[in-house]
């Protein structure tokens, strides 16, 4: 895996594989350095946003954190990268594991399992994939934690709200090609951020066309306690989840977002 993603036109410069570790975030942090990738059998201390553990039995998931650098003319944008990432992960399960995945704003990858849809019962969204994006000091650069869940069987899984590509009857896909896979799109989706302008647009416009969240009445889990109930109506250009509630809109650039319910379809948009 070094070996391919250390080659032209990968921009990985450095690439740690480790059995075990504490959190693949936490040792990219210890040591961020530009392009630096960190990969993971297993954590111990397996980190989500708002604090939460990301737990899987060894063997079961991927594990991978890169760091990569923030442009100092793409710091208006800065609030794409959590959102990238997220992009990122949603295409390669599609492209390797034919797994047609949406997003929870900002970047859970969410899907269904239609081989075990029970009859007349609608499908629900399960969640298969996490992303904890963490500034380094100096605002310069930026880690990316990402999590898939390829293995486990449901007694292995925390929350009810949770799947692997085991349970969606998605067998046998190598992690090794999943995080091959998922840090090229990355690559990709970070040089057309970097470049803006058009690409930056095809970005945004490809972006809602996969968020699941938008149409949704929901609830955002402010980061100061509060929560503001409404009917998600788009993301911005900032990439923030617009709510409409009692005849007014507010964007928001972080929280933890709970769907409630399906509002009526959005215009162009596809759910």
């Amino acid at each position: 895996m070094k070996a391919v993603l250390i080659t032209p036109p990968n921009p990985w410069q450095i690439v740690d594989v480790h059995d075990s570790i504490d959190s693949t975030n936490l040792e990219a942090l210890r040591d961020p350095r530009p392009w630096r990738v960190v990969v993971a059998d297993y954590q111990s201390a397996g980190r989500g946003r708002l604090a939460r553990q990301w737990q899987a039995p060894a063997g079961t998931s991927i594990a991978v954190s890169a760091v990569v650098p923030i442009p100092p003319d793409r710091t208006a944008d800065l609030g794409w990268v959590p959102l990238l990432s997220g992009m990122a992960m949603r295409a390669v399960l599609a492209e390797v594991a034919h797994v047609d995945g949406r997003l929870k704003w900002p970047n859970d990858v969410m899907v269904q399992q239609e081989w075990d849809r029970p009859a007349g019962q609608e499908v629900p969204w399960l969640k298969i994939s996490g992303i904890l994006c963490e500034m380094v000091p100096g605002g310069e650069l930026v880690v990316i934690g990402a999590g898939a869940n390829i293995a486990q069987q449901r007694g292995q899984l925390p929350v009810d709200t949770a799947t692997s590509l085991a349970l969606c009857g998605v067998r046998n896909v190598p992690r090794e090609d999943l995080i091959r896979g998922y840090l090229g799109e990355l690559a990709d989706l970070h040089r057309a951020w970097s470049a803006g302008g058009s690409r930056m647009e095809t970005i945004r416009t490809t972006y809602r066309s996969w968020c699941l969240t938008i149409g949704q009445q929901v609830d955002v889990h402010q980061p100061d306690g509060r929560v503001a109930r409404g009917i998600a109506t788009g993301v911005d250009d900032a990439g923030r989840l617009v709510v409409a509630a009692d005849g007014s809109s507010r964007a928001h650039a972080a929280g933890d977002v709970v769907h409630v319910r399906r509002s009526r379809p959005q215009a162009g948009h596809t759910p």
